[in-house]
């Protein structure tokens, strides 16, 4: 089976991806055989709790809060059209991954104005926590991860519903990274689905995100309940990881009954 589209990359142009570099990742693009690559860089207004990242990044941080650089998007998509020079042979799609995009659409709005996107991730990686905003990892130490992850799953419909900026939803499975133990999403089936639902209704896709395989249960339940796209992304964020894990993704995608769309670059569908 041929890899998918990677649709889910950082650069240089993240500000969390001091590693990254999109000219030498689609130089690994091309030796890996991938037929294309999206470069969703990091779109991050919602100020958070900085926990373990306030050493790296100390210059972003002030009061234990770390309020993220805004995306230069001129010298990002200049930097697309010199990639897209160099390598003619792949597929290089423009894009964003914005965190928590219902909570700040004027901002998103007026990036997404400054040139042509084509992938947009929405990503949920804060929730409330007392008077600012908190990352899972910095919630689980202090609350039970059961609640935490519902909370997390009933904020989904309400950034469906808050935002038509996204076309896809990124990492359902977030949360699960710093879980603590064994995770079984069977003891979350019905928030889940109410989740997965929200998204298919809104005519978004799904990703499956490779730096934690997705269960094939949740994948069964978004066809359930009525999704029909799915794209692919190993959510690297330096040249090395790219396409982790995107073989087997496919393997368990094709056995749900996803296949490629008509372009390399679209998401993939139901059979």
């Amino acid at each position: 089976m041929e890899l998918p589209a990677d649709g889910h990359v950082h650069s240089e142009w993240s500000w969390d991806a001091d590693l990254g570099a999109m000219d030498v990742t689609c130089a690994r693009a091309v030796e890996l055989g991938l037929p294309a690559v999206a470069f969703t860089e990091h779109v991050d207004f919602t100020p958070f709790r900085a926990g373990f990242l306030a050493p790296k990044f100390a210059d972003l941080v002030t009061d234990g809060i770390l309020r993220a650089p805004v995306l230069d998007v001129g010298g990002y998509l200049e930097c697309v059209e010199r990639c897209r020079a160099a390598y003619p042979q792949l597929r290089i799609l423009t894009g964003m991954e914005v965190g928590q995009p219902h909570l700040h659409s004027a901002e998103v709005a007026e990036l997404l104005a400054q040139g042509t996107f084509d992938r947009v991730i929405g990503s949920l990686h804060c929730l409330p926590d007392g008077d600012s905003m908190a990352e899972p990892w910095e919630l689980f130490p202090r609350r039970p991860v059961d609640e935490v992850f519902r909370e997390y799953l009933a904020e989904i419909p309400r950034m469906v519903a808050g935002s038509d900026a996204f076309t896809v939803f990124g990492h359902i499975d977030y949360p699960v990274r710093s879980w603590p133990g064994t995770f079984d999403p069977r003891d979350f089936e019905e928030e889940l689905r109410a989740a997965l639902r929200a998204l298919a209704d809104g005519e978004r896709a799904l990703e499956f995100n490779t730096r934690l395989p997705l269960d094939p249960a949740v994948l069964g339940w978004w066809r359930e309940e009525g999704g029909r796209l799915l794209t692919f992304g190993s959510d690297a964020h330096l040249p090395e990881a790219l396409a982790t894990g995107l073989a087997d993704a496919a393997q368990v995608a094709g056995a749900a009954g996803f296949g490629p769309g008509s372009s390399p670059a679209d998401p993939w569908h139901m059979g």
